[in-house]
Order: structure tokens, then C-alpha cells, then sequence
């Protein structure tokens, strides 16, 4: 079910929004400190603790429009919850810091679980929006599980080695820009298993 369909601005208003403000919030925030109910809170934990229920607001927006939600979409939406909600309550940014870890294992885990079976699981998520012939589908499943185990090892590099500020600056811009520029350079697997339309055939 592909959902009703919305304005695309609005879509993405809803998609990135969450995450702009969650940057936004942190380069304003970062530098302070809030004490509530006796106990000292930095403007990271501060910031998630706004941006876990701005997610699930903006998730459920997004639902009510389309009526649909993807399997990664809700995927997300959990973790974030789980994640954050962790680093809020034990107060520690490092819970917070794994999520993007989590969510890329478990997207290429069960990716690679797929191919292990002989199927593109990827193909069920995405075949309303692209039409591939079954070869294209699983070489860019096998791609995507790589890249999305790829970018879980290098969030944890990054969280583990580097200061927040470049985790912040990484995960807003730095992983959005990965997965943009891995779709474009798939353009020749695109078109080569691409399914011409039947119209396409008879001219």
C-alpha cells in the first residue's frame, strides 16, 4: 500500500523537520545546563528529550495524511523511542548516539536475511516505486545491505572517537548525504534491469 498521496513539501517538511530542529536545538542548547528535579541535564539530553516526541508527532502526521506508514519509517520511530528515551532516563548521550547503529544493523540484517533466503526483501518495500527485473533487485539489495552495514560500523567510529558536535554535525548532514549520493550512484543499475512499459515495447 503506497498511501494517499501529499504534497511532496510537506512530506519532507515532515520527514527532515524532526532532524533540522533536533540540530538546530543542540547548536543553541549545547553549551548549557538545566537543572530539573534536583538532577543536571546538558542541552544534548535536553534536545532529545524534545526531539523523541517531535518524531512520533510528525510520524503520526504523516499517517493520518497518507493513511501509511513504511516498515522503516516505524522502525525508526521505535528505536528512536527506546534510544532516547534511554539516554533520557539514565541521563547519558551515549544511548542516544547508538541509535543510527541500531537502526542500519537491523535494516541490513534484515536485508541480508533475505538474500540468505534467495529473495530481495527490498523489493517487497520499494517495487511500487521502481520496476526492476528480479537481477536488479538483488544486486542493489546486496548494495544497499553492505552500505547500511557500512554506515552502522562508521556511526560507531564516529560516536566512539569523536566529540558531539561532530556527531551532531554527521548524523544531520553527514549520513542524509550518504544515502543521497548511494541512490545516485545506482542510476546504471536503475536503468539496465529497469521494466520497460508495455507502450515503451510496442514503439
Amino acid at each position: 500500500m503506497a498511501g494517499k498521496p501529499i504534497n511532496p513539501t510537506l512530506k519532507m517538511a515532515l520527514e527532515l523537520g524532526p532532524i533540522i530542529l533536533f540540530f538546530v536545538g543542540y547548536l543553541k542548547f549545547r553549551d548549557q545546563s538545566f537543572l530539573i528535579g534536583g538532577t543536571a541535564y546538558d542541552g544534548f539530553i535536553l534536545v532529545t528529550a524534545a526531539f523523541v516526541p517531535l518524531i512520533a508527532l510528525s510520524s503520526f502526521i504523516l499517517w493520518r495524511l497518507t493513511g501509511h506508514l513504511s516498515k522503516m519509517q516505524i522502525a525508526t520511530v521505535v528505536l528512536v523511542t527506546v534510544f532516547g528515551g534511554l539516554s533520557v532516563w539514565l541521563n547519558d548521550d551515549r544511548f542516544f548516539k547508538m541509535k543510527p547503529t541500531m537502526i542500519y544493523l537491523l535494516f541490513g540484517g534484515v536485508l541480508g536475511f533475505g538474500l540468505l533466503r534467495g529473495q530481495s526483501y527490498l523489493k517487497f518495500v520499494m517495487e511500487e516505486a521502481l520496476a526492476l527485473r528480479n537481477e536488479g533487485w538483488m544486486i542493489l539489495t546486496k548494495r544497499l545491505t553492505a552500505f547500511f552495514i557500512g554506515l552502522a560500523v562508521l556511526n560507531e567510529v564516529i560516536w566512539r572517537t569523536q566529540s558531539t558536535d561532530t556527531w551532531v554535525y554527521f548524523k544531520t548532514f553527514g549520513l542524509t548525504a550518504a544515502v543521497f549520493l548511494f541512490f545516485m550512484t545506482q542510476a546504471g543499475v536503475l536503468s539496465r534491469y529497469a521494466i520497460e512499459e508495455e507502450g515503451e515495447d510496442a514503439a
